[in-house]
C-alpha cells in the first residue's frame, strides 16, 4: 500500500470519526428503540468513545492493507504523554479534598461581591476558574469549573438552549484562559521553544486580551442564567461527618502541584499518581469516588485523537502555510473545530520562514475555536464526561454546543484582532 494511499484512507477515517461526533444523539436514540442491542448503541453514543473507536478501526485496516509490523510501529510512534496527563490530572483535580479547596475559595470570593451569592459563585467559575488554568494547566480548570457548576448550571429545569450556551463559554474560557502563561495551554506548549515565547511573552500578547474576553463572556452567561439560578439540594449540601482535615487538603493540593510539574514527564507524574492512590486509599473517610471511569473515557479519547490525526498533516500543512495572516487567523479557528488546536499549532511550528504576525494569527485562531467542538481542546472531552448528564438522554449534541459556542467565540475573535 502506497504512502499517497495511506494517506486518503487516514482522512476518511478521520471524516468518519467526526461525522460520528455530530451522531451520538442519533446512536441514542437507536438505543431507545433498539433494546436488543441498546448496549452497543449506548456505546457507540458515547462521545468520548468516538476516536478511540475508530482509531482501532484505522490500526486494523492499516495492519491488513499494510501490514501488522507497519501498523504496529506507526501506533508506537506517537506520543501519548497528554492522554495520560489529562487522566491523571482529572482524577487528581476532582479529588474531594482539592475541590473542597477551591469551593471555599470561591465561595469566600462570592461573598465581597455585592450580588446574589451563588449568581457570584457561578460568574467566579466562569471567569477566575478558567483563568486559574493558567497557573494549573487547562485540564485541570475544567475539571474543577465543571465540577462546581453542574449542580448548578449544568441540571434539570433550566433550559437545554442555554445550557449550551453556557457550555460553550465554559469550553471558549478554558481555551482562551490558559495563554496567560507558556506552560499551560496544550496548543501554547506546541510552540513555546520553537517560537521562544515565554510566560511573559504569553500574558503581554495574549493574556490580557483573552482575560478580558473571558469576564465579557463569564458575564454575559452569568446575566442569561440568573433567573433560572436557585439553592437546591445538590448546590448547597455540605457533607458534615468527616471533615477534611487541613493537611490532607494540603497533600492533595502537594499533588496537583506536582503533577502540573511534572506535566512533560510521564514516568514521573504516573508514578506520582499511583502515590496518590495510595494515600486516598490510606485516607479513605475523606474521599468521594474517584473519577478513574471518567478520565479513563477522555483519556482513550485524546488516544483516539493523537493516532488518528497523526496522518492529517499532508492535507493540513499545506494550507497553514499558504495563508496570509489574517486568513491563517480565520483558517485555525475553523480548523481546529474539526481538528485539535494543539495539533494545528505543533504543524505550525514545523513551518520554517513564519512571520511574527502570521505566528500570533496562527496561535489566536486556534486558542479562539477552541471551543466549537469536543475535538477543539483537549481538556473538552473531560467537560463532556463530567456535565452530560445534565443535558437531555444524558448526551450532549456536538451541533448544540457549536452553536452555543458562536458567541463567545465571537467575543475572543475580537479581542485577538484589536
Amino acid at each position: 500500500m502506497t504512502a499517497h494511499a495511506i494517506n486518503i484512507l487516514a482522512a476518511v477515517i478521520f471524516v468518519c470519526a467526526l461525522l460520528h461526533t455530530f451522531s451520538t444523539k442519533y446512536f441514542e436514540a437507536l438505543a431507545n428503540r433498539h433494546s436488543n442491542h441498546a448496549g452497543l448503541f449506548h456505546l457507540l453514543g458515547e462521545i468520548e468513545v468516538v476516536f478511540g473507536f475508530w482509531a482501532f478501526i484505522l490500526i486494523g485496516l492499516l495492519a491488513a492493507f499494510a501490514g501488522s509490523n507497519y501498523a504496529i510501529d506507526y501506533v508506537e510512534s506517537r506520543h501519548y504523554t497528554e492522554p495520560l496527563f489529562v487522566f491523571v490530572i482529572m482524577v487528581v483535580a476532582a479529588s474531594r479534598p482539592l475541590l473542597e479547596v477551591v469551593r471555599t475559595l470561591v465561595k469566600s470570593i462570592a461573598n465581597l461581591i455585592p450580588i446574589n451569592n451563588l449568581l457570584a459563585q457561578v460568574w467566579l467559575s466562569f471567569a477566575a476558574v478558567p483563568l486559574l488554568g493558567s497557573f494549573i494547566t487547562e485540564p485541570a480548570a475544567m475539571t474543577l469549573a465543571a465540577l462546581i457548576l453542574a449542580p448548578q448550571v449544568f441540571k434539570q429545569g433550566i433550559p437545554e438552549w442555554l445550557k449550551y450556551a453556557a457550555l460553550g463559554v465554559l469550553f471558549v474560557n478554558i481555551s482562551i484562559g490558559g495563554t496567560l502563561t507558556a506552560y499551560a495551554a496544550p496548543p501554547v506548549l506546541m510552540v513555546a521553544s520553537a517560537w521562544q515565547w515565554d510566560s511573559a511573552y504569553m500574558a503581554s500578547t495574549f493574556g490580557w486580551r483573552a482575560a478580558i474576553a473571558v469576564l465579557i463572556n463569564a458575564t454575559a452567561i452569568s446575566y442569561l442564567l440568573r433567573k433560572h439560578l436557585g439553592d437546591t439540594p445538590t448546590s448547597t449540601k455540605t457533607i458534615k461527618e468527616n471533615k477534611i482535615p487541613v493537611a490532607v487538603s494540603f497533600i492533595h493540593v502537594l499533588f496537583l502541584i506536582a503533577v502540573v510539574i511534572f506535566a512533560h514527564h510521564p514516568v514521573l507524574f504516573f508514578g506520582l499518581f499511583l502515590l496518590f492512590l495510595g494515600f486516598t486509599q490510606a485516607y479513605e473517610r475523606y474521599q468521594s469516588p474517584l473519577l478513574l471511569k471518567e478520565g479513563l473515557l477522555v483519556g482513550f479519547f485524546l488516544a483516539g485523537l493523537v493516532v488518528l490525526g497523526g496522518l492529517q498533516q499532508w492535507w493540513l500543512q499545506p494550507i497553514i502555510s499558504t495563508l496570509a495572516p489574517i486568513q491563517l487567523f480565520f483558517g485555525a479557528t475553523a480548523l481546529t473545530a474539526i481538528t485539535d488546536n494543539a495539533a494545528l499549532t505543533y504543524l505550525g511550528s514545523l513551518i520554517s520562514g513564519m512571520t511574527d504576525q502570521s505566528k500570533y494569527m496562527l496561535m489566536a485562531g486556534a486558542v479562539a475555536g477552541g471551543g466549537l467542538t469536543v475535538i477543539a481542546n483537549a481538556p473538552n472531552p473531560a467537560g463532556v464526561a463530567l456535565l452530560k448528564k445534565g443535558f437531555n438522554d444524558e448526551s450532549i449534541g456536538a451541533g448544540q454546543l457549536l452553536v452555543g459556542a458562536l458567541a463567545p467565540t465571537a467575543v475572543a475573535i475580537v479581542m485577538f484582532l484589536i
